[in-house]
């Protein structure tokens, strides 16, 4: 469905300049994102543990429907690429 809303989900952590990096490319390009903070909590790290295999943010999830693409390498190079993508 080409018309479908574009879903953008932020994990990230207070003080991490990545994480600040990937929010300040999506503010610039206006695209609405869901920030969820695991700064204190282990249990959401655990969830993109046990999604994704890692634990470390930012972990930027991009997708429409149930379709969705889990972004964990850094840099905002591989956001750019995967949004290209859609």
């Amino acid at each position: 469905m080409a018309n479908e809303a574009l879903n953008v989900v932020v994990w990230s952590k207070q003080g991490c300049s990545y994480c600040g990096e990937v929010k300040q490319y999506l503010d610039e390009k206006g695209i609405a994102y869901k920030d969820i903070d695991v700064t204190d909590y282990d249990d959401r790290r655990d969830i993109l543990d046990a999604k994704y295999g890692v634990r470390h943010v930012p972990v930027v999830e991009i997708g429409q429907g149930n379709q969705y693409e889990a972004i964990t390498e850094l840099g905002v190079n591989h956001i750019e690429a995967a949004l290209k993508n859609r």
